[in-house]
């Protein structure tokens, strides 16, 4: 029988990073071009694209490793 991963991504450092700069998820979201949709993936610990967090650690000029985890 095969195996069945399930990979959790974790945003608890991103979260992190928007109550340091005062800022709330929707802003982020908008200031990011985020859909509400991807925002709520985000919410529930659930993949998102690649090109979506390169999208994100370009606004915040950091690295995807400063913003998740994964578990």
């Amino acid at each position: 029988m095969d195996k069945v991963y399930c990979i959790e991504m974790c945003y608890n450092r991103l979260w992190k990073m928007l109550i340091d700069r005062n800022m709330t998820k929707t802003q982020m979201r908008l200031a990011v071009g985020l859909s509400t949709v991807t925002l709520a993936r985000m919410n529930k610990g659930q993949k998102i694209r690649e090109e979506t967090i390169n999208r994100i650690c370009k606004f915040f000029q950091c690295k995807p490793r400063d913003i998740l985890e994964i578990k």
